[in-house]
């Protein structure tokens, strides 16, 4: 079960989103190649991922920065982006570009600093935008609750496709990401729990000073929690491919 898309394209284009989909597909090409070279990726990700072990050592703070931009695999990569496209459009429409560009970034250092601290001796490598990301469905949560959002549900060979109020998408992720944080070591697996929690309350924080300038709860009732532009209406076409069978005499 999935998000794919929400009901409100922003009013403007969102190049900052754009923008950071692009570096983060441009940086992952460029480290296709050391995909055979396992000293050179491992190296790579020595110089500019986070490793909380090392930071324990006072080195490597630039990874902070610099692991927002790295993915381990294209899964990884395409998840994060197709997050980001979802959410991102109407949270830059709603602050501004530049203001915007600030947020992410805030909420990723946030996302890396609680991950840090739930392992700090950690030696595994921390890679990936999905807490910077989590920052932007955070601050999505709060402007704009009642969105909604197409979720894909796949279940053995069921497809469908379900509208959700934001609020249970993004409050269940949550929950989630916390079950996961508590019931994984910080040293363990292959997700960082932590850092989801932390930017996705970052993403709360930061964004609450913005939700009260537009008049907090008065904010919901104008726009009944949804992004102030026209719903997007989705249906499913019909397909101009003939229908196989025999035909009757």
């Amino acid at each position: 079960m999935f998000p794919i898309r929400d009901h409100n394209p922003s009013g403007r284009t969102p190049f900052v989103t754009y923008a950071l989909m692009a570096i983060n597909v441009v940086v992952f090409a460029a480290m296709f190649d050391m995909n055979d070279n396992q000293h050179a990726l491992l190296q790579f990700y020595w110089d500019y991922a986070l490793i909380p072990g090392r930071i324990a050592e006072g080195d490597g703070l630039a990874g902070f920065v610099t692991s927002m931009f790295l993915h381990g695999g294209v899964m990884h990569l395409a998840g994060n982006m197709l997050f980001l496209f979802i959410f991102g459009d109407n949270i830059e429409d709603e602050m501004g570009h530049l203001p915007y560009l600030g947020f992410y970034l805030a909420s990723g250092l946030a996302a890396g600093l609680l991950q840090y601290v739930s392992a700090p001796e950690s030696p595994v490598p921390v890679v990936g935008a999905s807490g910077a990301i989590a920052g932007v469905m955070g601050s999505y949560l709060l402007l704009f609750p009642k969105a909604k959002v197409d979720i894909l549900v796949i279940f053995i060979v069921f497809f469908r496709v379900f509208p959700i109020p934001a609020w249970i998408v993004l409050g269940l992720w949550f929950a989630l990401q916390i079950y996961g944080g508590f019931g994984t070591p910080g040293d363990e697996g292959g997700v960082a729990y932590w850092a989801h929690a932390g930017g996705f309350i970052a993403g709360i924080v930061l964004a609450y000073p913005l939700w009260q300038r537009r008049g907090g709860v008065q904010f919901w009732a104008r726009t009944e929690g949804h992004p102030p532009h026209p719903e997007a209406k989705y249906q499913l076409a019909r397909t101009s491919i003939p229908r196989s069978g025999k035909r009757r005499r």
